[in-house]
């Protein structure tokens, strides 16, 4: 399974979304969002739920802990 970096480059990729959208969406700098995409920092669980429901997409695909983006 992918790792959150892969995931977020990945949806950021397939979704089309800027970079500057979806840092402002959870409410971060886009170097911010940058050093998450690198993997030079991880995010908090208020990141990650922004960053989920950015990308409509289940907490547990959005960090690799499954390949399903369903959320239920």
């Amino acid at each position: 399974m992918a790792s959150f970096t892969e995931r977020i480059q990945e949806l950021q990729k397939t979704s089309g979304a800027l970079k500057k959208d979806i840092a402002a969406s959870a409410g971060l700098s886009i170097m911010g969002y940058y050093r998450y995409e690198q993997g030079e920092r991880q995010p908090t669980l208020p990141v990650l739920i922004a960053l989920a429901d950015y990308f409509d997409v289940s907490l547990d695909y959005l960090v690799g802990r499954s390949d399903d983006p369903t959320r239920h």
